[in-house]
């Protein structure tokens, strides 16, 4: 016998879904989980690698604030997964929302659970090369969503000294970084 759903009350409905799951488990114990869902998402790296640099995306995030008082996050460029959209197509328009870059080629890198204990949330990883003429618009995120996104090209030397330092914290952003450090360390150098 596997572990049944017997039950998925709503508890809010906004941009996500908090839900309380009554499972059934193997044993015959009924145990209750919170599921948060909010869709699947896709993040891309984009870097140059002419000029060994990476094109990122800082903004407020809410849960940060509360959590630790941090007014700002510098992460790799991602977002929803929205309608008949694929996590690339999803890399694509928000690296054009976000950075204001038109991307090309994307190297896949994982598709992994951002957060298994709680969320539905699937994320798919990218890496993506970008030259300077790549950059067809300002950036910053979409008006009607109130992001105030700050678009931040940094020097793959200094992101990685980040990383080294414990200062980059969010977790795409650190598996991506990895993944090219792994893939192309010549550019780090």
């Amino acid at each position: 016998m596997k572990p049944v759903v017997t039950k998925l009350e709503h508890m809010h409905k906004r941009w996500a879904t908090m839900s309380i799951a009554t499972i059934r488990m193997p044993d015959g114990i009924t145990v209750l989980r919170d599921v948060e869902d909010h869709g699947c998402a896709a993040a891309v790296l984009p870097y140059d690698p002419l000029r060994r640099t990476a094109l990122l995306v800082e903004q407020l995030r809410a849960p940060q604030l509360v959590s630790v008082g941090a007014t700002h996050s510098l992460e790799a460029i991602a977002g929803c997964v929205e309608g008949e959209d694929d996590p690339a197509a999803t890399a694509r328009r928000e690296a054009l929302e976000e950075g204001g870059l038109r991307l090309g080629a994307l190297e896949h890198v994982a598709s992994a659970w951002s957060m298994p204990g709680v969320s539905t949330e699937r994320m798919t990883l990218y890496l993506a090369e970008y030259r300077p003429e790549d950059r067809i618009a300002d950036g910053g995120g979409v008006a009607h969503e109130d992001e105030q996104i700050r678009v931040v090209e940094m020097g793959l030397a200094k992101l990685a000294t980040l990383m080294a330092a414990g200062d980059l914290v969010d977790m795409k952003t650190l598996v991506l970084v990895q993944a090219l450090r792994l893939r192309r360390p010549e550019l780090f150098n």
